[in-house]
């Protein structure tokens, strides 16, 4: 039987990806020797870090919009003379952009594929960071925000999925990793240049990763798993052959991919919310919105958007110096995740970073709650002070070993393919919703009580550690059509 049947070839003309493999591609799997670009891609791991290395902008645009509240926030709020509750709305707008980006994410990736949806979520970054920059009042301000969430919403769930369908299995946890690398590298970039830039100059430097990823995605191939999916064999087979370089045998992956994809076809046609109550659905969907929730609620991005706020409590001088150093931190520690996750174990660093994140927790509340009982001249204050900041940073640390980058890399990983677009959106979508529940409520914890709202933290991140021990599987070592049929 073949692959793709005549009646269903209208059907999938009607489908075809916004931006599918070029002819370029075709001539280099069968006459690689007639192009002298082709050595550069013969080998599958250089093939495929680069198609990571261009997708990777999207997280780096990603992380710059979460940082760029913290260093912005006392000019922002001088010149356009906005109150704290203001710009907390800002801070979290961002979320619920993301939201709505998140609900459209799974149908616009499989619907005009994951190249496509990128596209996409480039245009309206783009917009609004040009409407912050020109911003005169809230209107302009909120707009921007909203719009930038929207992207973002789309990048964090289509960046992981194609990163995993693109990935050989020996690689993929390394180079799914690459996704919250890219999201520390953008917070990092927004912390430095916000000790240097204007707020106005700072929002047009954001255009910069999304300016790069649009001509940037005409040089890299479809998923080749969503291409099988619409039946485009021929565009599936070389856009495999491209990654695996052209030298290599893809047959027996081929066929893998195939016989799942057949499956589920198989199984169901349609997927709907009902259908998500057999275990094979519901079970890897719980996983996924579980670990992508206690993320948020853990209060990283509470920290992050407001970590120059958090240190000026603290007692620390130059807290925007400090807030820099601390996504400098969080990068070598991604960084350490990515190459651990296809050595350790996806459970194993999700333990130990929930585990440490806290101890981290529960030092800084202590160190918050003593210091309203000693003098703030004391040696006493001091030192509660930097007590606090070296909470902080492990607290990042630990977030960056594990929750902040294997939760994203799973979901990718678990949800099977023929509810990924519904399911997928589903969990990205709780993510931001408690990402915007943190973000819009931190500010206001902290003003209510800093040691309060770190030991709210500090019992959630307890929280997930039973929940990975209990119901997180491992993945590592597993390709995705063997997770598939785990679930089943």
């Amino acid at each position: 039987m073949s692959f793709r049947d005549d009646s269903e070839e209208n059907r999938n003309d009607l489908r075809r990806p916004f931006m599918h493999t070029g002819s370029w591609y075709r001539m280099g799997s069968r006459q690689s020797s007639m192009m002298g670009s082709s050595q550069v891609i013969r080998d599958s791991s250089i093939s495929v870090l680069a198609c990571v290395l261009i997708v990777a902008l999207g997280p780096i645009q990603f992380g710059f919009t979460c940082g760029y509240s913290s260093p912005t926030q006392a000019a922002i709020t001088k010149d356009l003379g906005l109150t704290v509750s203001e710009y907390s709305v800002f801070g979290s707008l961002s979320n619920v952009g993301a939201m709505v980006g998140a609900i459209a994410s799974g149908q616009i990736s499989e619907y005009i594929g994951r190249k496509g949806s990128l596209m996409i979520a480039a245009i309206p970054n783009i917009i609004g960071w040009l409407c912050i920059s020109f911003a005169k009042d809230t209107s302009f301000l909120y707009m921007g925000r909203l719009l930038e969430g929207f992207g973002v919403g789309i990048i964090s769930y289509t960046v992981p999925v194609y990163i995993a369908e693109i990935a050989p299995q020996n690689m993929r946890g390394a180079l799914g990793s690459v996704n919250q690398l890219s999201v520390t590298i953008g917070i990092m970039l927004a912390y430095l240049l916000g000790l240097f830039v204007p707020w106005r100059i700072l929002a047009v430097l954001g255009i910069l990763p999304c300016t790069v990823l649009i001509p940037g995605l005409f040089f890299i191939p479809e998923s080749p798993r969503w291409l099988a999916k619409m039946g485009m064999t021929d565009d599936f087979e070389t856009s495999l052959q491209v990654l695996r370089g052209f030298e290599t045998d893809i047959t027996v992956e081929v066929n893998e991919i195939k016989r799942s994809v057949a499956s589920s076809t198989k199984r169901s046609s349609t997927v709907r919310f009902v259908d998500l109550k057999r275990r094979r659905y519901y079970f890897p969907l719980l996983v996924g919105i579980g670990l992508l929730v206690l993320q948020q609620l853990g209060g990283i991005n509470g920290v992050l958007f407001y970590s120059s706020t958090i240190f000026e409590s603290a007692g620390v001088t130059s807290s925007n110096a400090a807030t820099f150093g601390v996504g400098a931190i969080q990068v070598v520690a991604t960084a350490i995740s990515t190459w651990l996750v296809d050595k350790a174990g996806r459970r194993l660093l999700l333990t130990i970073s929930s585990v440490g994140m806290t101890i981290s927790l529960v030092i800084v509340a202590a160190a918050f709650y003593l210091k309203g009982f000693v003098s703030p001249y004391s040696d006493m204050y001091s030192m509660l002070s930097i007590l606090s900041v070296v909470g902080v940073v492990l607290m990042v640390v630990s977030f960056s070993l594990g929750m902040g980058p294997i939760p994203w890399l799973i979901m990718s990983e678990i949800l099977p393919v023929n509810i990924k677009g519904l399911a997928g959106s589903i969990a990205t979508l709780a993510n931001w919703f408690f990402s915007w529940l943190i973000t819009m409520t931190a500010n206001l914890l902290l003003a209510w009580s800093s040691g309060g709202t770190f030991t709210l933290y500090a019992v959630v991140c307890a929280f997930t550690v039973v929940f990975v021990t209990l119901w997180v599987p491992e993945t590592k070592g597993k390709t995705l059509e063997e997770l598939q049929a785990l679930f089943r």
